[in-house]
């Protein structure tokens, strides 16, 4: 969907303004006024559909390699983080439009009109009758109102895609992208035998349901009934996992940012991380090593005429340039596999491990190479810090382009990141933990109707209340993006599911993109409903009759079972408020250390001080690494620069130069590669003499060596000669 042009948007205003025009004459009766809405609706296309296209693709753009990657694979990760966007940013809309059609509601009232009877004297009849007040010109129209009928619609193709996506695709992708065989047929197969214990596991317990519903009397089982069921499940689960994700990533998100704004800290806590990431990237490579001598052993028994060549092949050219090089250069026993070994069943398997050693390997390689970005740049600012000059001064001076290092000068650079940053994180942390303080307490008592004591609910109703419907949605969005970010970055932070990384500059492998479609698909429709509870839009909570909203609607209702709607609905959000004292007190960490599995906590003992020492100590090689690297690469360049010189140099002088060298070479023993300024200036005159003496016609080159050895004389201290042969030992 392409965005319009200047005259596409004119016409779009225009004929807004003649709909609030029309609605204004009317007394905001809608139904006088359909056929200039139809016009504007028709002219006036959902651009916040492509906004969040873009948005989307943008991201995966960054975190995917669109070349690399499988087109399939791309797609499903679009489609997939595509609608999940979709449903945090239509949500708000929901909302708007839903407030403003309860205003409508309550302003539109009933009266009872009497009447008389004609069969008996002076009764009356009491006839109810409709009195719609004049509702839409106290109710204002939201300045983004969706249509009535484009919602449902919207809500219907959203969810039940995104849920397929999750339950069915997806997985099936992922266990298809880690399968060993060679044939397309083959990893369906072990695709489908992957998931059929997953699948197995929610198939027994959807029947243990359908049995317990079935054996209720009042119960009839029928489509609508189905779907609200399966939508239950689903939502349930999610909202299981939300909860035990937000109970840590509320304190672990405004917590590591204040930690950001200080770097001394934050460095030992780095240093940490990078000895244990270390080990773990020692023991992918070694991992590695082992299953590709594996595999070079079978390319070396198996012949070329042998079907199965064409499969160890197959792994081979899987592996990256340098590990192939590196596995032709190491020498193996080629004794150690049997020739029983070598079956199509066996190279299936070792495919298969070759393919999840090289996705751990690239892994801790990109993470490895992240943090130690990072833990530069940390000491760089500790460093110039306390700098008088205000000037920043980087250990290795960044490759930018000429109009990003105009902006970015040292100085402001300096003042951004050794005075300003800290103060911006420092506040950003605040408000962070001000909104999870506001999230946690709702969590606590969004169940509460009266008083209504969520900060939330309090926050929509006066905004209804004074039709501010752009506050309603800014506010949804900045609360429902909070909590996305709280819940999804806790998942790649815990160390147990490590497996998946979304490393930027196109870094992320296809498991851990499939693996965060997942993620986003199945998390963000209960995290809505969940954000629908705390601002009182589901009637199912605080047990009242209003107006719903369509996601409401569509999505159904968490009620299926009394012990979900009764229970787990309600009471068990609360479980956030003890995960997140969990979580500030660091109790998950030390249990972690007492059982051990050393984790860094605050007051450092001696194994953890020892790790941080090593991980400094690593950092420092790494360091003195690239300053090699960097310092080889200089040189080179001034060799290209002083060759290039040279040469033209030489080509002025018509030759002349390479005389001189050949004899400055012979007299002392030196090249032009080790010369001082001095021998530059000394260039500089030899040319000018050359010059002179080629002017003159009838000098020889006997006398041009006579003239270059009085000219040099000049330079020589007085005194008695040296005896001969005196310098032939230097």
């Amino acid at each position: 969907m392409s965005f319009p042009d200047k005259e596409k948007r004119q016409k779009c205003w225009d004929s807004r303004d003649r709909y609030w025009e029309c609605l204004d004459k009317s007394g905001d009766q809608m139904e006088k006024c359909m056929e200039v809405r139809a016009v504007y609706e028709t002219t006036c296309p959902s651009q916040w559909i492509a906004c969040t296209f873009i948005v989307a693709a943008s991201i995966l753009y960054r975190y995917g390699d669109w070349f690399r990657h499988h087109i399939i694979v791309t797609l499903s990760v679009l489609v997939a983080w595509y609608f999940s966007f979709l449903i945090i940013f239509i949500l708000p809309l929901d909302v708007t439009s839903t407030a403003y059609r309860q205003c409508v509601q309550e302003h539109t009232f009933y009266t009872e009109e009497p009447r008389s009877n004609e069969t008996a004297n002076l009764s009356t009849t009491v006839v109810p009758h409709i009195i719609p007040s004049n509702e839409t010109s106290v109710c204002k129209l939201p300045w983004s109102y969706v249509p009535e009928n484009v919602l449902p619609q919207l809500w219907r193709v959203l969810y039940w895609t995104s849920q397929f996506l999750t339950w069915f695709v997806l997985p099936l992708m992922q266990s298809y992208t880690k399968a060993g065989d060679f044939t397309v047929k083959g990893k369906l197969k072990s695709s489908l035998i992957d998931n059929a214990i997953y699948y197995g596991s929610y198939l027994v317990i959807a029947t243990i349901l359908l049995i317990y519903l079935a054996a209720k009397p009042d119960f009839e089982f029928d489509w609508p009934k189905l779907k609200a069921i399966a939508a239950s499940a689903s939502n349930t689960w999610g909202l299981f996992w939300l909860v035990l994700l937000l109970g840590y990533g509320l304190v672990d998100i405004p917590r590591s940012v204040w930690r950001s704004a200080i770097p001394g800290p934050l460095l030992s806590r780095l240093y940490f991380k990078a000895a244990k990431l270390n080990a773990e990237k020692s023991e992918a490579e070694e991992n590695l090593e082992d299953y590709l001598e594996a595999l070079q052993v079978a390319l070396t028994r198996i012949s070329p005429s042998d079907p199965l060549r064409k499969n160890a092949e197959t792994i081979s050219d899987k592996l990256p340039l340098e590990w192939r090089e590196r596995m032709k250069r190491k020498s193996v026993n080629s004794n150690q596999m049997n020739e029983s070994d070598l079956n199509e069943k066996s190279l299936v398997r070792l495919h298969r491990q070759v393919i999840r050693a090289l996705q751990r390997q690239h892994r801790t390689e990109t993470q490895w190479y992240n943090l130690v970005e990072k833990i530069f740049d940390l000491e760089d600012v500790h460093r110039n810090i306390g700098s008088h000059e205000h000037y920043f001064k980087p250990s290795f001076e960044p490759v930018r382009s000429t109009w990003l290092a105009r902006i970015r000068s040292p100085t402001l650079e300096w003042y951004w990141k050794c005075l300003l940053r800290r103060y911006v994180c420092q506040g950003l942390a605040m408000v962070l933990a001000l909104l999870s303080v506001l999230v946690v307490w709702s969590e606590l008592t969004f169940f509460n109707a009266s008083p209504v004591l969520s900060i939330f609910a309090i926050f929509v109703n006066l905004a209804k209340e004074y039709y501010d419907y752009l506050s309603i949605e800014l506010v949804s969005i900045a609360t429902i993006a909070y909590m996305c970010v709280c819940a999804y970055s806790t998942v790649l932070k815990i160390r147990v599911l490590n497996l998946y990384y979304l490393a930027p500059h196109h870094q992320t492998d296809e498991y851990s993109l499939i693996f965060s479609g997942m993620l986003l698909c199945r998390l963000t429709p209960p995290m809505c409903l969940n954000f629908l509870g705390l601002i009182h839009m589901d009637s199912h909570i605080i047990k009242a009759r209003l107006m719903e909203t369509y996601y409401t609607q569509i999505m159904g209702h968490m009620d299926v079972l009394p012990i979900i709607s009764d229970g787990f609905n309600i009471y068990f959000p609360m479980a956030i408020l003890g995960l997140c004292l969990a979580t500030y007190f660091s109790l998950g960490a030390r249990f972690l250390t007492f059982i051990g599995f050393q984790q860094f906590v605050d007051d450092e003992d001696d194994i953890t001080a020892d790790l941080a020492e090593e991980g400094r100590e690593l950092i420092k090689r790494e360091k003195r690494k690239r300053q090699r690297a960097e310092d080889s690469e200089c040189r080179r360049r001034n060799v290209d620069v002083n060759n290039f010189a040279r040469a033209e140099r030489n080509r002025e002088t018509g030759g002349l130069l390479v005389k001189r060298e050949s004899s400055r070479s012979e007299l002392f023993g030196s090249t032009s590669d080790n010369m001082s300024n001095e021998d530059d200036r000394y260039d500089q005159l030899f040319m000018q003499a050359s010059r002179r003496i080629g002017d003159d016609v009838g000098s020889t080159p006997a006398t041009l060596l006579t003239g270059s050895t009085d000219y040099r004389s000049s330079y020589t201290r007085s005194g008695p000669a040296p005896p001969r042969n005196f310098f032939d030992d230097v």
